[in-house]
């Protein structure tokens, strides 16, 4: 694993344009994934102090969807940190961002709101929503 990726290191160095094709390919992802979770979410995801409790009926389906959701975010996150170095090419703040999202930590629900309550980012997203025919997020 350690060979591949100083393979891929020398590889990005010798090919200086290859680390701009990675950048602007990690930003395209993260914005395109950025819009599907913005046309997915129900329109009252946001309505309410608590989260909406999950749809999985079965306790033992619903605590692996949970632990595999967190395992994840840290994985995010840890790429994020990654991508945050100079010269590593990516979105590391956003990949950040996007881990802590999928990992249940206090005060993870106050601070969405807190970001979606701002008139810039709520009129961005409803912006969005609407062109996909979408209703606009309610938040109370």
């Amino acid at each position: 694993m350690i060979d591949a990726l100083r393979s891929l290191a020398h590889t990005i160095a010798d090919h200086p344009w290859l680390a701009g094709l990675i950048t602007i390919g990690s930003i395209a992802l993260s914005l395109l994934i950025t819009m599907i979770v913005i046309v997915r979410l129900p329109a009252d995801y946001f309505a309410n102090e608590r989260a909406p409790r999950s749809p999985i009926g079965n306790p033992v389906l619903r605590l692996a969807v949970r632990v595999g959701k967190n395992l994840l975010g840290v994985v995010v996150i840890a790429l994020g940190v990654v991508m945050s170095f100079p010269g590593v090419p990516g979105q590391g703040v956003l990949t950040i961002l996007l881990g802590i999202m999928l990992c249940d930590l206090p005060g993870k629900r106050r601070m969405e709101r807190w970001i979606i309550g701002r008139a810039s980012v709520r009129k961005a997203v409803d912006k969005i929503r609407a062109k996909r025919g979408r209703p606009p997020l309610i938040i109370d």
